[in-house]
C-alpha cells in the first residue's frame, strides 16, 4: 500500500479540528487527538501508519537513538497507508477532502471546465513521429493558483507518488508542470532525433543536448532509473511552445524556463503516455486535488490535442458517468438489510453520487454517479465495497454460512499433500516454498533437457528474465534454494511439494497444474541408496507394495536415461503400470550451473497418481 506523509498540524487544520498548535504540544491531547483521528482513518479503509518527525526519520536512516534538542517544536509527520487504486488520496488536499465529505462536513465537489470556446482554447499538436515512441498527450491548465511552501511541495509530491504508482516509474504515463506565463501556446508535440533536441533542463544553467543528457544524468541517482525507458530509440519524445522553447523531454526531465515556483499563477499541465486511460487518470487526479488553489475553486481550463490524422480531442474529460448497481446484490454481498435511503447515505459519504432508479416495475437499482476523483470504481463490487466502508466494518452483523459445521472438507489432494509433508519431515528433511515462475534457462538448459515448446506454458510479457514461463519441474527453485545456502552444514536434506504447469491441449485454458513431490539430499555422502530409502518409505506410507516389473499392482523401478542425472545410478519409479517420477544422482554439470559444490542425490513425483 502506498503511504502518505502528511503534517498533523496543517492535515489538521485542513480536517477543521479545533486544536491549537500550544494544546497539541501538550501531551495528553496530543495523544487524543491521535487516538481520534487513527479511528476516524479505520472508518474510512485507511490506517495510520506511524507517528514521526524529520529528524526522527533522519535519526532511524542513520541508526541513532539519541533526540536531539529543540525535536518537541518540529512538525508532527503522520504516515498514512491509503488502498493502491485511490490516487485521489495520495496528497494532503485530496485525503483531507475526502474525510471532510466522509464526515459530512462538506459536500462532494462540482468539477466543471473553463467556458472557452474552440478557437480561444489552447492547442497542442502531436506529430506523426511520436506514434514511434509515446503516442499519446493530455493536457490542461490551472487559472490562478495561489502556492503556499506547503502546497507547492504536495504538488511535486503528488506527482512523484503518480510517478511510483500509476505511471509504473514513468514508463506508462510521464508528468509535466510549467508555469504558463513564461510560455507560448499553441504548444507542439514532436518526436525527433537526440542530436537535433537542445535546451536547459531543470536545475541546471548549461545548454544541452539530449544524447549529451543520456551520458549526463547517468550519474544521477534519481534520473537515472528512467534513462532506460527512451535512450535506446532512434527519436526523443520532446514538448516545444510556439517560440520553439523546450517545455520537456518526457519521461527524463522539464526544462528550466518554464519551471513552476512559489509565484506560479498559471500552471500548465501535459501528460505524455504510452497508455491513454492512464493518463487520463493522472491528468484528472492532479487537476481535481488542486484545482481548489484556483481563484475560480473547481474550475480547469480545457486544452485541445489535434492528432495528424486530423482528430482533435478535448482534456481533461471531467464527465460523471452513471453505473446501475442493484440494491438486493448490495444487501446480499455485504450481509444487510439496507434500504435505497440508506444506500445513498452512505455513498453520498464516499464521494459518490446516487438515486433510486426506476427501470419499468424494477426498483431495485440505484444509480451511482461516479465523479473523475474515483477511477477506482469499475465494478458493482467496488460500489458494494464502499457502501461497506461506509456502514463500518465493526458494524456488520458476524452470520455463520449456510453449510453444516463439519461438512467443509479439505481436498483429498491437499489432504494427501498434508500427510505426505508430515512424513518427509519426520526424516530429517526441511520444507522449501519456492516461485512457481522460473527462466527458461533455470528449467531446460541448466538441467541438461532440451526444449521441444510441447510441455513449458510461457508468460507472454515477464517483468524479466527471472520469470519467462511457468516451471515444469520442482528441480530448479530446490537447486537455487541449496545453491543459495551452500555453506550451510551438511547433509542440506530439502523437499518441496507444489504444483508445475504443463501444456495441455484438452483443457479449456490449454495448460493444467500437477501436483509434485521433490526431494534433495546434499552432502559428501549422498549416494542413490539414501534417496532410494526415502523412495520406498513414501511408497510405504501410501500403501503401494514394491512388485516385479510389468505388475500393475504396486509399484517398481526400472532404468532410466534422463538427462539431469548421472548415466548408470538413475531410476524411473512406475506405479501401476504408469511412469510417475524419476530419481538418481544428480549431473555434476547441473551441479556446477546452480554452483553447489558436492554431490546430490534427488526424488520427484506426481503425487496426483495416487488418488
Amino acid at each position: 500500500m502506498p503511504t502518505v506523509s502528511v503534517g498533523r498540524d496543517r492535515l489538521f487544520a485542513a480536517l477543521g479540528k479545533s486544536y491549537t498548535k500550544e494544546e497539541l504540544k501538550k501531551k495528553e491531547v496530543s495523544e487524543k487527538a491521535e487516538k481520534e483521528f487513527e479511528d476516524e482513518c479505520f472508518r474510512f479503509g485507511i490506517e495510520l501508519d506511524d507517528v514521526t518527525t524529520e529528524k526522527a526519520i533522519i535519526r532511524k536512516e542513520k541508526h541513532l537513538d539519541e533526540e536531539e534538542e529543540g525535536d518537541e517544536d518540529e512538525e508532527v509527520i503522520y504516515k498514512i497507508d491509503i488502498p493502491a487504486n485511490r490516487y485521489d488520496l495520495l496528497c494532503l488536499e485530496g485525503l483531507s477532502q475526502a474525510l471532510r465529505i466522509f464526515e459530512k462536513k462538506d459536500e462532494v465537489p462540482q468539477y466543471k471546465l473553463a467556458n472557452v470556446s474552440k478557437e480561444s482554447m489552447m492547442k497542442m499538436h502531436v506529430k506523426p513521429e511520436t506514434s514511434l515512441i509515446r503516442p499519446h498527450v493530455v493536457c490542461a491548465v490551472l487559472r490562478g493558483m495561489t502556492f503556499t511552501e506547503a502546497s507547492y511541495n504536495s504538488f511535486i509530491d503528488l506527482q512523484d507518488k503518480l510517478h511510483q504508482n500509476i505511471c509504473r516509474r514513468r514508463t506508462l504515463v510521464a508528468i509535466g508542470t510549467h508555469d504558463l506565463d513564461t510560455i507560448q501556446a499553441p504548444f507542439s508535440y514532436e518526436a525527433l532525433p537526440p542530436s537535433s533536441i537542445s535546451f536547459v533542463p531543470l536545475k541546471q544553467v548549461k545548454n544541452f543536448r539530449a544524447d549529451e543528457l543520456m551520458e549526463f544524468y547517468k550519474s544521477d541517482l534519481k534520473l537515472k532509473k528512467f534513462l532506460h525507458i527512451i535512450e535506446n530509440s532512434k527519436v526523443f519524445p520532446v514538448i516545444y511552445d510556439n517560440n520553439r522553447t523546450v517545455l520537456s523531454l518526457p519521461p527524463i526531465i522539464n526544462g528550466a524556463h518554464s519551471a513552476i515556483t512559489l509565484k506560479t499563477k498559471n500552471v500548465f499541465i501535459e501528460c505524455t503516455a504510452t497508455d491513454l486511460t492512464k493518463a487520463k487518470i493522472v491528468l484528472n487526479t492532479i487537476v481535481t486535488a488542486f484545482s481548489s488553489y484556483c481563484e475560480r475553486k473547481f474550475e480547469i481550463e480545457p486544452v485541445e490535442v489535434l492528432y495528424p490524422d486530423g482528430k482533435s480531442y478535448v482534456y481533461p474529460d471531467l464527465s460523471i458517468y452513471n453505473m446501475d448497481v442493484s440494491l438486493s446484490y448490495i444487501n446480499r454481498k455485504i450481509g444487510l438489510s439496507l434500504g435505497a435511503d440508506e444506500v445513498i447515505d452512505l455513498l453520498n459519504k464516499m464521494q459518490l453520487g446516487a438515486q433510486q432508479s426506476v427501470s419499468g416495475n424494477n426498483q431495485d437499482n440505484i444509480t451511482v454517479l461516479i465523479p473523475p476523483t474515483r477511477s477506482d470504481i469499475l465494478h458493482p463490487c467496488d460500489v458494494m465495497e464502499d457502501v461497506a466502508i461506509a456502514y463500518g466494518y465493526n458494524n456488520i452483523p458476524r452470520t455463520q454460512p449456510a453449510s453444516l459445521p463439519g461438512s467443509l472438507k479439505p481436498l483429498v489432494l491437499n489432504e494427501l499433500s498434508d500427510v505426505l509433508r508430515s512424513e518427509i519431515a519426520m526424516n530429517g528433511y526441511t520444507e522449501v516454498l519456492n516461485f512457481i515462475l522460473c527462466s527458461w534457462r533455470e528449467n531446460f538448459d541448466m538441467l541438461r533437457r532440451r526444449d521441444d515448446k510441447s510441455k513449458a506454458v510461457v508468460v507472454g510479457n515477464p517483468r524479466s528474465s527471472d520469470f519467462e514461463l511457468v516451471r515444469t519441474t520442482l528441480m530448479p527453485g530446490i537447486l537455487k534454494s541449496v545453491g543459495h545456502n551452500k555453506d550451510h552444514p551438511k547433509p542440506i536434506k530439502v523437499f518441496e511439494v507444489g504444483d508445475v504447469t504443463m501444456l495441455d491441449a484438452k483443457k479449456d485454458v490449454g495448460a493444467t497444474n500437477r501436483r509434485q513431490l521433490a526431494a534433495l539430499y546434499c552432502g559428501a555422502s549422498s549416494g542413490f541408496e539414501l534417496i532410494h530409502g526415502l523412495v520406498d518409505r513414501i511408497m510405504e506410507v501410501l500403501g503401494a507394495a514394491f512388485v516385479p516389473s510389468g505388475d500393475n499392482a504396486g509399484y517398481y523401478l526400472q532404468h532410466a536415461e534422463e538427462p539431469e542425472f548421472l548415466p548408470g545410478v538413475q531410476a524411473s519409479i512406475y506405479y501401476k503400470g504408469k511412469q510417475i517420477g524419476n530419481f538418481g544422482i544428480l549431473h555434476p554439470e547441473v551441479l556446477k550451473n546452480f554452483d553447489i559444490p558436492d554431490p546430490c542425490s534427488y526424488v520427484e513425483m506426481n503425487i496426483e497418481s495416487f488418488l
